[in-house]
């Protein structure tokens, strides 16, 4: 294979054998980062013994985190960290699709957009010049967006990082054929079985657990901290009970808004822009303008709240064996 733009660089990969085709055939893994802090990554690398049996199953194809080897595709499953930023990663978003049988978003970055996502409410230009010294170096884009704005995604494992063991919970069930058995539930029933004190009725914390997705065991409300929300949006919620409830506390529009955008500012917001209207009779009348900025999607493509695996009708067979991905280098800063 000759190394190329869309290649991996033989100078800094050792080349591997895929195993021979044949019932004993493991599928290929390839794990891959976008514009992210890799802790979706080691969530997988600190699956400790069941990482054992995992290389059992799979053969880890393409993990710059834990291994130089490389095996070039396609691959059975690719996992992607992080939201696509520059150019360079709108790119290789497609590459990796196109080389990849089965697509997990894998943490918030790749299926809401991330923190960084803040940037789409703001001015990135003035953010650059306050951060680089030569910002005419940089080249970014001017919004930070999730996979599924790009290409189609086959299942979205949410989390900031994601928990490892729904990690592991979706990799087995692809092997086994079957849909991932994810919670939808918010993380209030998980503070529930943990019996922790409600910290927002008992203590008055701001709190978006009643409409986060559990799935982080209520870490932040075991300690006397508010859900921050970093699972996104549970599946059936009142979000609307919830803003009210925080505005009669005291939270200010601006910090709700702040809130609600965090960590899922890159995808169609929960709840819908319409909201914020409907809103102003019973709320404060400064809370709609300054909500309004929150729940305003970017452009393009909406990202569901949740995926479940694609249907085989939904891909067009390739024709013609895919180009390998441009490999991680230069341009996935935030």
């Amino acid at each position: 294979m000759t190394p190329g733009p869309t290649t991996p660089d033989l100078a800094t990969a050792d080349l591997v054998t895929p195993d021979a085709p044949g019932p004993a055939r493991r599928p290929l893994l390839a794990v891959w980062k976008l514009a992210s802090c890799d802790g979706c990554q080691l969530s997988l690398l600190d699956l400790e013994e069941h990482l054992l049996e995992l290389v059992e199953a799979v053969q880890v194809s393409y993990f710059l985190e834990m291994s130089r080897a490389v095996v070039s595709g396609p691959y059975d499953v690719s996992l992607v960290e992080g939201s696509v930023t520059t150019p360079h990663d709108a790119e290789r978003v497609k590459e990796i699709r196109a080389s990849s049988t089965f697509l997990v978003a894998i943490g918030a970055c790749a299926t809401a957009g991330g923190i960084q996502s803040l940037r789409n409410f703001a001015d990135i230009g003035a953010y650059m010049s306050a951060v680089y010294a030569h910002p005419s170096y940089i080249s970014c884009l001017a919004t930070s967006t999730p996979i599924s704005a790009h290409v189609p995604v086959d299942y979205e494992l949410r989390g900031c990082p994601v928990n490892k063991h729904q990690l592991l919970e979706v990799l087995t069930a692809y092997l086994a054929g079957r849909a991932p058995r994810i919670p939808s539930y918010p993380v209030c029933q998980e503070c529930k079985a943990a019996g922790n004190s409600c910290v927002l009725v008992a203590a008055g914390t701001p709190c978006l657990g009643p409409v986060t997705q559990a799935g982080c065991g209520a870490i932040c409300p075991a300690w006397g901290r508010g859900c921050f929300g970093c699972f996104g949006p549970a599946a059936t919620v009142n979000t609307t009970s919830l803003i009210r409830r925080l505005c009669d506390d005291g939270v200010e529009p601006e910090v709700l808004g702040r809130m609600l955008r965090a960590f899922t500012a890159g995808t169609t917001p929960v709840p819908p822009p319409a909201l914020a209207p409907a809103l102003a009779p019973a709320l404060a009348p400064a809370l709609a303008p300054a909500l309004a900025p929150a729940m305003a999607p970017v452009t393009g493509p909406a990202t569901a709240a949740a995926k479940q695996p694609a249907t085989a009708a939904a891909k067009e067979p390739a024709t013609a064996k895919p180009k390998q991905p441009a490999k991680e280098g230069a341009g996935h800063g935030r």
